[in-house]
């Protein structure tokens, strides 16, 4: 093979491999947004939730349920009192809710129609923690 044919066919070879290698790289990058593997959408939690805190420590009222509004990528209150926080297209949610002088922060997960994780703070001059669970209505 001359010089300029074996420069030509290495050419060729490394232009190959160069869009294999894109190929393969669009195809893993499509893979990562496929809407069948992204989770929850946009406003998979919206509704009311029922909230049930449990109290694990301190000296408080040893159980208390309480409504939540989820709407997009906001928790507020749908009852007494001021919620305000977060959650993510993973069902990851983070809240702080207060009553008067009362106030506690709580993080956790919704999946589907339920969901759990964990409450702190000072109830009625009291610190306390404990879990939560929740259920759609």
């Amino acid at each position: 093979m001359t010089d300029s044919a074996s420069s030509i066919a290495r050419l060729t070879n490394f232009n190959l491999r160069r869009g294999t290698f894109a190929l393969a790289v669009l195809a893993f990058a499509a893979a990562l947004s496929s809407p069948a593997d992204a989770g929850p959408r946009p406003g998979a939690y919206d509704g009311t939730w029922n909230v049930v805190f449990t109290t694990r420590a301190g000296n408080c009222s040893s159980t208390n349920s309480a409504p939540f509004n989820v709407s997009g990528t906001q928790v507020s209150s749908a009852g007494a009192g001021k919620v305000t926080g977060g959650i993510s297209s993973s069902g990851a949610v983070s809240v702080r809710i207060s009553v008067g002088a009362s106030a506690a922060t709580g993080n956790g997960r919704l999946v589907g129609n339920s969901g759990a994780g964990r409450w702190s703070g000072i109830i009625s001059g009291d610190k306390c923690s404990g879990t939560w669970q929740a259920t759609r209505t």
